[in-house]
């Protein structure tokens, strides 16, 4: 069950902090985190992931529309995924494991609130339901109001003041929004 718009929303603000505090810390700290987490040789991919971090959580915490950041910032615990499991080889240590399964819950948390704000907020029921007051559902209606529409006698514009046509007389035509017959 997916939680509501505002929980998402409180969800992605404190998604956005944590990527921030994440970020700086694998800026400062890049050489001994990726030997603790078991890929030493990534150093570089850790801080342009810190980077990345940052970003993210600025753009969460500086947007209306959370979402696609959120969906970013799956893509990068995807990407953090697999630079963990690149450092595997044979049996895993401990700081990747714990590392594996932190991104994997963060990747959660992030999946439920990116498909709760990716959504269409709803719409509260009235006792009616979802009727707007019109007799017919909007395709059967289009066009309806062209069918055979003659503009009622006090809705013509008034000889006096129809445009002039090109041999000096008033054109003919008059409801607003029609055209004059063509003369030729």
């Amino acid at each position: 069950m997916l939680p509501s718009r505002h929980q998402a929303r409180s969800l992605a603000r404190g998604l956005g902090w944590f990527s921030i505090g994440l970020g700086v810390v694998e800026l400062l700290t890049a050489r001994p985190l990726s030997r603790a987490v078991g890929v030493p040789s990534r150093r570089g991919l850790v801080s342009a992931r810190g980077l990345s971090e940052i970003a993210t959580g600025v753009g969460l915490l500086s947007t209306r529309d959370p979402a696609p950041w959120l969906w970013a910032r799956l893509a990068g615990d995807a990407l953090d995924v697999a630079t963990l499991a690149s450092g595997i080889h044979g049996k895993p240590r401990l700081g990747t494991t714990v590392a594996l399964a932190a991104v994997t819950g963060l990747a959660l948390l992030d999946l439920v609130a990116a498909r709760r704000l990716g959504q269409p907020p709803t719409r509260a029921v009235s006792a009616q339901g979802w009727r707007s007051g019109f007799p017919l559902p909007a395709h059967e209606m289009r066009g309806a109001a062209l069918e055979g529409f003659s503009a009622p006698a006090d809705l013509r514009t008034p000889e006096a003041l129809r445009p002039w046509g090109a041999d000096g007389t008033a054109a003919q035509g008059g409801a607003r929004g029609t055209a004059p017959p063509d003369p030729g």
